[in-house]
C-alpha cells in the first residue's frame, strides 16, 4: 500500500464552462444514462448550482491527511471529488476543510460520505454533496493508502482528475470533457424550446401530443394487435 500524487490536471475550456453554466443540469439527464451520481448524494447548502474542474482525493476512513494535502493544491474553479472507500461514518469534511477549500477559489466539495460543521458550512455557503451529516470525524493518521488525481469512485460513477463536475438542487453529474462538450449544445436547444413548450401546456395542450408519445403510444398498440 502507498498512497500516490498526481499533476494536477488540464483547466476546464471557458467556452464549455459557460456553455454548461447557462444549461439545465437536468436537461442534460434526457440525453445521456451514466455518469449520474448515486442520487443519495445530495446538496448540504441550497439554492446551488456549480461546474468544476474534478480534482480527485482517493483516502481511507478514518484518515483525513490527502484531503488536507489537496486543499492547497487547488486552483480556483475545482471541484474536490473525495472517495473515502465506502465508509458513511466518518465524515473527511467540516468546517475548516470546507474553508480552506473556500479561500482556494473550490466551486464545490463532492463526498461519497458524509461531512460535519454543517450549520458552519451553510454559514460560509460553501457548496457540499454529501449523503448526509455526521458528528464522527476522520483523523490525521497518516495511513500509507491512497490518491490525489488518482481515478477515484463518487456514487457509482468513476471519475477521473480533469472530468466535469456539474451539481445544483438535483443532485451531481460528473463527465469527460468530450462526453460534456458534445452534450452541451443539445441541451441547450432543448432548453431553448422549453418556453413556448409552457405556453402550450398554460393554454390547455396535451403533452403526450406536444412529445410525440402519443404517436409512440399508438404504434405500440398497433404492434401488439399485429397491425400494419
Amino acid at each position: 500500500m502507498t498512497i500516490t500524487i498526481e499533476p494536477m490536471p488540464a483547466q476546464l475550456p471557458d467556452d464549455l464552462r459557460a456553455a454548461l453554466e447557462a444549461v439545465s443540469f437536468p436537461t442534460i439527464g434526457h440525453f445521456l444514462e451514466s455518469g449520474f451520481v448515486d442520487p443519495a448524494i445530495r446538496a448540504m447548502v441550497t439554492p446551488v448550482k456549480i461546474v468544476g474542474r474534478a480534482v480527485t482525493v482517493r483516502t481511507t476512513a478514518p484518515d483525513s491527511v490527502l484531503v488536507h494535502k489537496v486543499t492547497e493544491m487547488i486552483e480556483p474553479g475545482d471541484a474536490i471529488v473525495i472517495d473515502i472507500g465506502g465508509d458513511r461514518r466518518h465524515a473527511p469534511v467540516g468546517e475548516m476543510v470546507a474553508l480552506a477549500a473556500q479561500a482556494r477559489g473550490a466551486v464545490a466539495v463532492v463526498i461519497d460520505g458524509v461531512c460535519t460543521d454543517i450549520v458552519e458550512i451553510r454559514e460560509m455557503g460553501m457548496p457540499v454533496f454529501a449523503r448526509g451529516t455526521s458528528v464522527l470525524t476522520t483523523k490525521l493518521h497518516g495511513l500509507n493508502s491512497g490518491a490525489i488525481n488518482g481515478a477515484n469512485a463518487c456514487g457509482g460513477v468513476v471519475v477521473n482528475a480533469g472530468d466535469v463536475v456539474l451539481g445544483d438542487d438535483n443532485g451531481v453529474l460528473i463527465l469527460p470533457v468530450e462526453i460534456a462538450r458534445g452534450v452541451v449544445d443539445r441541451a441547450r436547444q432543448s432548453d431553448e424550446r422549453e418556453p413556448a413548450t409552457r405556453r402550450f401546456l398554460r393554454e390547455g395542450g396535451s403533452l403526450p401530443e406536444r412529445t410525440g408519445a402519443n404517436r409512440t403510444v399508438t404504434n405500440l398498440l398497433d404492434a401488439a394487435r399485429g397491425d400494419h
